[in-house]
């Protein structure tokens, strides 16, 4: 659920407020929003962070005008992660548009809340660059010791072996011998796929 009035030209400070569930309220956002100067508040409830489809939040970006400032009483309010903020606030830069936190006391207007945003994408550009070199560093290792990468197999050698003796010997199901060892008969189809049983 959504709302929001119409943004006036004049109107310089435009609030944002979210909640994840339908039992929690944003009167505590909307009255510190108030309170802040916006005479437009834009809501998004029960509605994840975790989701950029935020209806409200959309609309926010798309109607403002450069010289604008969207306020949020919490950075956690708009974003739930790094790079979703990040996002969020380039777009708005391009835009024209700055931000402000309220209870962060950041604001992009000013010229420390400016440096302040390009020391957050500097240390989220080298934690994406070292998770990037940890994770190539881990797979060559992996690879020299000669160990099988991917998830491991769910069926060992003996146990495809003896799932085949059973099929094609006695004439057991498939069905039934993927059941008594506690996998799928996918898995079972898969495993006698990538072994030398045909």
């Amino acid at each position: 659920m959504t709302c929001c009035e119409p943004i006036e030209q004049t109107t310089l400070k435009v609030g944002y407020a979210r909640v994840s569930t339908s039992e929690q309220s944003t009167r505590l956002q909307k009255d510190a929003l108030k309170r802040a100067g916006c005479k437009t508040i834009f809501v998004d409830e029960d509605a994840s962070g975790k989701d950029r489809k935020r209806p409200a939040l959309k609309r926010a970006l798309k109607t403002m005008r450069p010289g604008q400032t969207l306020i949020v009483w919490k950075l956690d309010r708009l974003a739930r992660s790094l790079q979703d903020l990040l996002d969020i606030s380039q777009e708005l830069k391009a835009n024209g548009v700055h931000l402000e936190s309220l209870t962060e006391k950041l604001d992009t207007s000013s010229a420390y809340g400016e440096f302040t945003f390009h020391m957050i994408a500097a240390i989220a550009q080298m934690e994406r660059r070292l998770i990037s070199e940890r994770t190539k560093a881990g797979l060559q290792a992996v690879k020299r010791s000669g160990k099988r990468l991917g998830r491991p197999l769910s069926l060992s050698a003996e146990q495809i072996a003896y799932a085949y003796t059973e099929h094609s010997v006695y004439g057991v199901p498939k069905t039934e011998i993927a059941a008594g060892m506690g996998v799928s008969r996918l898995t079972l189809d898969r495993a006698f796929l990538r072994s030398s049983f045909r």
